[in-house]
C-alpha cells in the first residue's frame, strides 16, 4: 500500500504511515498524543493542528470553533493523509503529564492502614528459604518432589506447582546452592506456584505492584511485600484517551474498527509498561524482580485490559461479559515484569460499578463500620456506595465527562496550564486564576470548573438556573458565537492564543453533571428510606475528588449540605485496595464477597432518578430545604 511521510512540528519528527490514515494515528506513532475527548468523531474541537505544507482531506469541520479556523487551525481527527505533509501540533492540543493522585502519603502501607489492625499480612508473593537433604542411592526422590516435600515440612505448603522456567533450572540451582535455595512463591485463590528460584540465601526483596487502571489516569505503586513498604509510585494519563475521553466513546471505537479492541488493549498495556519501566530504572531493578501485580479498574477498563469485548455494556440492559476476572500471567498480557508473575484483577459489581469501587470499599473498611457512610468517586463517571456493616447499595450516575474537561469549550484534563482555582472580585467582577504548574493558562480543569460555578453564582454573574446575567458592568461578560460567556483569561494572558471562557453551554453541561451526582445520592437514599442528614460520614475518593473544594461543591449542589467534619478525602482508594490485596492474599476473597453483597441500583429503571435529576439542575437545588446552611438567593 502507498506510504506517506508526515513531519510533526516543532519536534521535526518524521513518521511513515499508510495513505488514508488519520493524522491522530500518525501523531501517536510519532509519540505525540493529541487530545481527542470525542474519540475522533469531530465533535469536541480539542484536537487543533496547523497544516504547514501538503494538501489534505478534511472530512468535516462543522463542530470546530470559528476562532481557531480563523487562525489557520483544522481538526486533527478529521485530517486524512493523502500525501507527504508537515503539520504543527500546538501545545494546547497535546496530552501532557497529568496531575495524578498516586495514593496516600504513607511510606509503609501495611502498618499504617486500619485493615491490618486485625488482618495478618500474608502477601500474594513472598520469598522463603528451603533446606533439603541431598539425595543418595537410598533416597532417590526426584528434585521437584524433594523441593515440594521440604516446603510441606517447613512451611505447611502441601500443594505447589512449579513453573516450567523453574523446572528447567531446578537441577543446577539445587546443586549450586548445596540443596539450600530461596524460592519465590505466588498464590491466589489457594493455588500456589514457584515462579523463580535462587541458590542459597537471597537478600533481594520480593516486589509486587498495585495498579489503578483509571479511564483518565493510570497509577502504579511498587511495594516490598515482606514488610509492606511502598518503594516507589508513578502515574500518567491513560493512552486510551486518544480514542475518547469516556468509556462509551472507547467502546464505540472498538465496535467501529476491526482492530479497535486490540488497539485499546495495547494502549493501556503501553501506559502500564511505561510506568513500570520508569519505576524499575529509578530503583535499579529488573522486570524479573516483580512477582505479582494486583489491578483495580472500572468494568470497561478491566474488560479492555484483558481484551474482552465491552460492546454490550453500553446497550440496554447493559450487561458485562464478566465481573469476576481470571488470574493471568504477565506473559499473557506482555507486561514488563517476570513473565510468570500473577496478575490479579479485583472483581466488578456491575456494568458501570467496577473493581475500583470494590477496592475502595475494601480500603475504607466501609463494610465493617456501623456508621451509615456515603462513598463517592467522581471521575469520568460518578460511582456511589451507601451503607454500613449491615447493608450496601451502589449505583453509577451518568454524569458525563464534564468534570474531566470534556464537553466544555475550554475544558481540559488536570495538566500543566489548567486553571484549577479562581477568585472573582465581588465589585469589579475581575477574576484571578491559578493554574497547575503555575504557567499561563490554556484551559480549565474539573476543580476549576467547580470553583467557577460557585464563584459566578456568589457574585451574581449567574442566577439559580445557571443563566448568565446580561448588562452587568464588566467587559468580561459578552455575547460569543454560542451565546453569553464569561472571560476567565484573555488571549494575550493565555498560552493558547485564545480567550479562555466559560459559556452558557458549558454551565448547562456542568449543571447536568452535578445534578446527576446529587440525584444519584437522593435516589439511593429514598430506596433505603433514609434522609440526607442520616448520612454520618462521606468518603470522597479518586484523583479528581481529592481536589474538590467541599464548600464550593456544596454551594453548587454537587454534594449534600452536611457538616464539613463528616467529609473525609481518601485519595486514590482504588490503588489502596489493590495494595491490601497484594499484601493479604485472603483479601481478594473478601473483594468477591463485597462485590456479591453490594445491591446494584439501576437508575434508568423508573422515573425517580429523572425527577431528582431535573430538580437538581438548579443551584443548589429547587428544594432549598435540602441546603439549610446556604442563603436562599
Amino acid at each position: 500500500m502507498e506510504k506517506c511521510n508526515v513531519t510533526i512540528m516543532p519536534e521535526n519528527k518524521i513518521v511513515t504511515v499508510t495513505k488514508g490514515s488519520s493524522l491522530l494515528l500518525a501523531s501517536k506513532n510519532a509519540g505525540i498524543y493529541i487530545d481527542s475527548p470525542c474519540g475522533g468523531q469531530g465533535t469536541c474541537g480539542k484536537c487543533a493542528v496547523k497544516i504547514i505544507s501538503g494538501d489534505v482531506i478534511i472530512n468535516s469541520d462543522n463542530h470546530f470553533p470559528q476562532e481557531l479556523k480563523d487562525k489557520g487551525y483544522v481538526p486533527g481527527c478529521q485530517v486524512k493523509i493523502d500525501r507527504d505533509m508537515i503539520v504543527e501540533v500546538p501545545a494546547f492540543s497535546r496530552l501532557t503529564k497529568h496531575k495524578v493522585m498516586l495514593s496516600s502519603k504513607r511510606t509503609k502501607f501495611s502498618k499504617d492502614n486500619d485493615y491490618f489492625a486485625k488482618a495478618k499480612m500474608n502477601p500474594v508473593c513472598k520469598k522463603v528459604l528451603v533446606k533439603m537433604k541431598a539425595p543418595d542411592l537410598l533416597d532417590n526422590v526426584n528434585d521437584a518432589d524433594r523441593l515440594r516435600a521440604a516446603l510441606a515440612k517447613q512451611y505447611a505448603i502441601k500443594e505447589v506447582k512449579i513453573s516450567l522456567g523453574v523446572l528447567r533450572n531446578l537441577p543446577n540451582l539445587l546443586r549450586k546452592g548445596n540443596w539450600e535455595v530461596t524460592v519465590t512463591l505466588v498464590e491466589a485463590y489457594g493455588n500456589c506456584e514457584i515462579i523463580s528460584m535462587e541458590p542459597g540465601i537471597s537478600k533481594k526483596p520480593c516486589y509486587g505492584l498495585a495498579v489503578d487502571i483509571g479511564t483518565t489516569t493510570v497509577v502504579v505503586n511498587l511495594l516490598d511485600t515482606a514488610n509492606g513498604k511502598i518503594i516507589d509510585k508513578a502515574g500518567t494519563y491513560n493512552k486510551q484517551a486518544v480514542y475518547g475521553s469516556d468509556v462509551i466513546s472507547r467502546i464505540i471505537y472498538t465496535d467501529e474498527n476491526s482492530r479497535g479492541l486490540e488497539i485499546l488493549q495495547n494502549a493501556i498495556i503501553e501506559s502500564i509498561n511505561e510506568l513500570i519501566d520508569e519505576i524499575l530504572v529509578r530503583n535499579d531493578l529488573h522486570g524479573d524482580n516483580i512477582s505479582a501485580m494486583v489491578c483495580a479498574g472500572n468494568t470497561v477498563m478491566s474488560h479492555m485490559f484483558m481484551k474482552i469485548p465491552a460492546t454490550f455494556l453500553r446497550l440496554e440492559p447493559y450487561i458485562p461479559a464478566v465481573t469476576k476476572f481470571p488470574v493471568l500471567k504477565a506473559k499473557d498480557l506482555c507486561l514488563n515484569i517476570n513473565e510468570e508473575a500473577l496478575i490479579i484483577t479485583i472483581p466488578s459489581i456491575a456494568s458501570y460499578v467496577g473493581g475500583d469501587i470494590t477496592s475502595g470499599v475494601l480500603a475504607t473498611m466501609l463494610s465493617k463500620s456501623e456508621k451509615i457512610t456515603l462513598f463517592i468517586d467522581i471521575g469520568t463517571n460518578g460511582e456511589l456506595v451507601l451503607g454500613n456493616s449491615d447493608w450496601l447499595v451502589t449505583c453509577s450516575c451518568s454524569a458525563g465527562p464534564a468534570f474531566e474537561g470534556s464537553g466544555i469549550s475550554c475544558g481540559m484534563r488536570a495538566m500543566d496550564g489548567a486553571i484549577d482555582l479562581i477568585e472573582i472580585d465581588r465589585l469589579s467582577l475581575e477574576v484571578k486564576c491559578r493554574t497547575i504548574g503555575e504557567i499561563a493558562p490554556k484551559g480549565i480543569c474539573g476543580s476549576g470548573l467547580i470553583y467557577s460555578l460557585s464563584e459566578m453564582k456568589a457574585v451574581g454573574i449567574i442566577d439559580r438556573a445557571g443563566k448568565i446575567v446580561e448588562n452587568l458592568s464588566t467587559s468580561r461578560i459578552r455575547l460569543g458565537s454560542e451565546g453569553m460567556e464569561y472571560i476567565l483569561a484573555y488571549a494575550d494572558e493565555s498560552s493558547c492564543n485564545k480567550d479562555i471562557v466559560i459559556t452558557q453551554g458549558d454551565i448547562k453541561n456542568l449543571l447536568r453533571a452535578k445534578a446527576a451526582i446529587f440525584a444519584g445520592i437522593r435516589t439511593m437514599l429514598q430506596q433505603v428510606q433514609l434522609d440526607i442528614h442520616d448520612i454520618e460520614r462521606v468518603y470522597i475518593a479518586g484523583g479528581f475528588g481529592n481536589f474538590i473544594n467541599i464548600v464550593d461543591a456544596i454551594n453548587i449542589g454537587l454534594l449534600p449540605d452536611l457538616p464539613l467534619e463528616r467529609y473525609e478525602y481518601v485519595g486514590n482508594s482504588s490503588v489502596q485496595g489493590a495494595m491490601i490485596v497484594l499484601l493479604c492474599k485472603d483479601a481478594i476473597i473478601e473483594c468477591h464477597e463485597l462485590a456479591d453483597r453490594m445491591a446494584y441500583l439501576e437508575l434508568s429503571v423508573g422515573n425517580l432518578f429523572m425527577e431528582e435529576f431535573v430538580s437538581a439542575t438548579f443551584i443548589p437545588h429547587t428544594d432549598l430545604d435540602l441546603f439549610p446552611t446556604l442563603e436562599s438567593t
